[in-house]
């Protein structure tokens, strides 16, 4: 689970004997942490970790120390490495809201789309009491081995991206194929649009915006340009923003609660740090992408307040789908979008102050 190093009197002795601990020089940590993101150092999840890392390790005077796995080298998928939390094998782990999906559904109420409308309001409440109430829950469902430590951002917003038009209001998507993951709150969005969901793997989405088996995703310009699928036709992009792709950070709470309360803070302070970092990290990287794919031709549509509003509307059904699907799913819906709304209303507050 976790390795605490404890030197007794006769092995301290021998090494100092040795020369090794000099006037309390370079020492063990007392926690040594393993964390992993299934993703690669070109991504937010790493920028996260590298800021996480420093951290917690300088914050902690050297008492906790922490190795990065990126990719598959610990465990290869959400279920997995989530039971590999559980068990102790792994210390830290993030996963998306579909990685976790299968283990607790009741994440995907932040998949709903329109529900947070902007940057500032999905930030503020990730940051508040909502996530202490998912918190709670995982803790319950995990038997009290998995802790959700705070929720970031990987990728910006999904957008809808097509090889075909510029799609404007809802009625735009009707008859295109739209890849899913192989979920059904995605397959239940794309269905409400009317398009016609078509579930692929990632690693064949290039190939199947190519072969037209595919003419449309849902993704976020960092994905789009990164998977460089202007290359395979896809030109048109949507920014509607309907959904925040929220990044689930956990923590194996024995570890968590082995530690001594001020490292525990330590903990919880480096984990803040991180989701700012994952919240920044998006911003920045999709300044150079949104210019790239304007630089390969491609089109970029904002849809007016009024054509926004018709895709939320035209989203409904899911949040109907979501409620009657989903153990416990009206409360979740209701508790997110309470917070969405408490949000917008101390932003708006915030803003009479500001603007005069």
């Amino acid at each position: 689970m976790f390795m605490k190093t404890k030197i007794n009197n006769v092995i301290a002795a021998t090494l100092i004997g040795a020369g090794v601990l000099l006037s309390g020089a370079v020492q063990a940590a007392d926690f040594n942490l393993r964390a992993v993101a299934n993703s690669n150092e070109n991504d937010e999840d790493y920028d996260g970790l590298v800021v996480f890392k420093d951290f917690i390790e300088s914050h902690s005077n050297g008492r906790i120390a922490m190795d990065i796995y990126m990719g598959t080298q610990l465990c290869g998928n959400g279920v997995e490495c989530l039971e590999a939390l559980e068990y102790g094998s792994v210390d830290v782990y993030i996963s998306t809201t579909g990685g976790a999906a299968s283990m607790y559904p009741y994440v995907q109420v932040l998949d709903l789309p329109y529900l947070l409308p902007d940057d500032r309001v999905a930030e503020r409440v990730l940051e508040g009491d909502f996530t202490r109430e998912l918190r709670k829950q995982i803790l319950a469902d995990s038997g009290n081995s998995v802790r959700l430590m705070t929720i970031g951002n990987t990728g910006g917003w999904r957008n809808f991206a097509n090889t075909k038009r510029t799609v404007k209001t809802p009625a735009d998507l009707n008859g295109l194929k739209m890849r899913t993951v192989v979920a059904d709150l995605p397959q239940e969005l794309v269905r409400a649009m009317g398009a016609s969901p078509t579930p692929i793997p990632w690693g064949d989405l290039f190939t199947s915006f190519q072969t037209g088996v595919v003419e449309g995703s849902k993704n976020g310009i960092t994905d789009i340009m990164g998977m460089k699928f202007t290359e395979a036709g896809l030109k048109y992009l949507t920014l509607d923003g309907h959904a925040y792709m929220s990044a689930l950070w956990y923590m194996n709470n024995d570890v968590f609660m082995d530690m001594p309360e001020d490292l525990r803070r330590v903990m919880v302070d480096g984990f803040s740090a991180l989701q700012q970092a994952t919240f920044a990290s998006p911003k920045r990287k999709s300044i150079k992408a949104y210019q790239d794919f304007a630089n390969t031709g491609g089109i970029l549509y904002v849809p007016t307040p009024d054509e926004k509003a018709q895709f939320k509307k035209s989203a409904e059904p899911v949040y109907s789908w979501f409620k009657g699907n989903i153990q416990d799913g009206d409360k979740w819906f209701n508790l997110l979008s309470a917070a969405a709304a408490e949000a917008e209303k101390e932003i708006a507050s915030e803003y009479a102050k500001d603007l005069k």
